[in-house]
């Protein structure tokens, strides 16, 4: 297979840091086809990147509302990263 038949990955990914979250849920309102919740509140990725569940996947489609949930996640715990 060619380097250009390779399917592209996400365009972009969200990485939640635990370390800075509490938990209010605003992410998952917001994001509500990629991310749940836990017993305690914390968002987790529906299809995780990697075990830990800390990293989305984020399709063209929901980069808006990963940006929004970035912008308005108030422990500012939610980093967007784009991928060309």
């Amino acid at each position: 297979m060619a380097a250009r038949d390779v399917p592209a990955g996400p365009p972009a990914s969200l990485h939640i840091d635990w370390t800075l979250c509490d938990g209010r849920g605003l992410c998952t309102e917001l994001l509500p086809d990629h991310l749940t919740r836990d017993d305690w509140g914390y968002p987790l990725a529906l299809t995780p990147v990697r075990a830990d569940r800390s990293d989305v996947p984020v399709p063209r489609a929901a980069i808006g509302a990963a940006r929004e949930a970035v912008a308005l996640c108030p422990r500012q715990a939610l980093r967007l990263t784009l991928h060309d």
